[in-house]
C-alpha cells in the first residue's frame, strides 16, 4: 500500500490479469502467483485483478477475495496493486472493497453496476456510498458500457470528483474518444485517467491520460509497458511502432469473448496450467483457434 497516499504515482501499464482456473474450474493460485511474477519481470508498472478480464461475474465474493489475497502477497509492494472490487450489488462491492483495503491495495477499480441501468443520479449515489465508506482509499471509477449497459456521464464524474477527494480517477473502456476528453475537461487535467481500450491506449497519453489497463498486457506485457515508457521519455516514434505492432494482439484478444483467447494462449505457453473459463464463457472454438494462430504469428515480434 505504499502508493495509496500518492495515487498520482500509479501510472503506466497496469496489467489486468486473467484469473487462472484448474481444468476442473477451481481457482489456480499457483498459476496466479506465477503470472504476477512474470508481469513484474516483464516491466508492467502495476497489477490489477478482478476486472472484466478476470471473470469476476463467474466467481463468488470469497473467491475474488482469495484471488486478491494471492496477488497482494505476490506483488508485495513492488508495484501498485489496483484490484477491481465492483459488483452489481452494493453490499458485495463494499465487502470486496473492504477486503482490498485490508490486503493493502493502493487503489480500487469500481465498475458501474451492471444490468440495472441506473440513472446518473443513482450512479452518483452508488459511488458516493463507496467513497464515503472508505475515505482513505483511492477510488477509480470503471466505465465499461459495452459490458454494463450504462455509461457514466462526464458531468457525473466531475460531480463525484468535486464531492469526494478519494475519487481520484477513471478507467475509460469506451470507444467514444471524445468522452475521454470531456471527462478530463470536466474533472481537471490532474484527474487520473487510464484507457481500457487497447487501440486508444497511446492516443490517451496525448490528451493527458496517465496510462492504461489493457488486456494486451496479458500476452505482451513488455511491449505494452515499453509503449508507455517510450512515450513519456519522448521517443514518440518507438511508441507508435509498438502501438501498431500491438494491433494483432488486440485483435486476438477478442476473436471470441475475452478472456478465453488470452487464456488459450497462456495455457499453450505454459504460463497457466489450464485455459479453462467458467460458464457462460467457453474455450475458443476450432475456428477461433485457427484465427488466434494467424494473429499470434503476426504479432510474434513483440512477444517475449
Amino acid at each position: 500500500m505504499r502508493f495509496r497516499s500518492d495515487p498520482a504515482a500509479i501510472r503506466g501499464s497496469i496489467a489486468p490479469l486473467v484469473t487462472p482456473f484448474t481444468a476442473d474450474g477451481a481457482l489456480d493460485e499457483e498459476s496466479l502467483r506465477a503470472l504476477v511474477g512474470w508481469q513484474i519481470e516483464q516491466g508492467s508498472h502495476g497489477i490489477s485483478t478482478g476486472g472484466s478480464t478476470g471473470e469476476p461475474g463467474a466467481q463468488s465474493t470469497e473467491e475474488r477475495v482469495a484471488a486478491m489475497r494471492v496477488v497482494a502477497a505476490e506483488v508485495a509492494g513492488r508495484v501498485p496493486f489496483v484490484p477491481g472490487t465492483g459488483s452489481a450489488r452494493l453490499d458485495e462491492t463494499l465487502a470486496l472493497t473492504e477486503a482490498a483495503e485490508r490486503l493493502g491495495a493502493d487503489a480500487v477499480l469500481v465498475i458501474t453496476p451492471y444490468y440495472a441501468r441506473p440513472s446518473q443520479e443513482a450512479l452518483f449515489r452508488w459511488y458516493s456510498a463507496v467513497a464515503g465508506e472508505f475515505p482513505g482509499l483511492p477510488i477509480v471509477v470503471y466505465n465499461v458500457p459495452s459490458r454494463t449497459a450504462v455509461d457514466i456521464a462526464p458531468e457525473t464524474v466531475g460531480r463525484l470528483r468535486r464531492t469526494h477527494p478519494n475519487i481520484v480517477g477513471i478507467k475509460e473502456t469506451t470507444k467514444d474518444f471524445e468522452h475521454f476528453s470531456r471527462v478530463l475537461h470536466e474533472c481537471g487535467r490532474d484527474f487520473l485517467m487510464w484507457s481500457g481500450i487497447e487501440l486508444l491506449c497511446l492516443p490517451l497519453l496525448a490528451i493527458g491520460g496517465v496510462g492504461f489497463v489493457s488486456a494486451a498486457a496479458n500476452l505482451a506485457p513488455a511491449a505494452v509497458a515499453e509503449m508507455y515508457t517510450a512515450y513519456v521519455q519522448g521517443d514518440r516514434e518507438r511508441a507508435l511502432e509498438l502501438h501498431y505492432a500491438l494491433h494483432p494482439i488486440a485483435d486476438l484478444l477478442f476473436v471470441e469473448t475475452n478472456p478465453a483467447p488470452a487464456k488459450h494462449v497462456l495455457a499453450r505457453w505454459g504460463r497457466i496450467a489450464s485455459g479453462c473459463v467458467r460458464p457462460p464463457l467457453i474455450t475458443p472454438t476450432e475456428a477461433g483457434v485457427a484465427r488466434i494462430d494467424v494473429l499470434l504469428a503476426q504479432g510474434k515480434e513483440i512477444i517475449r
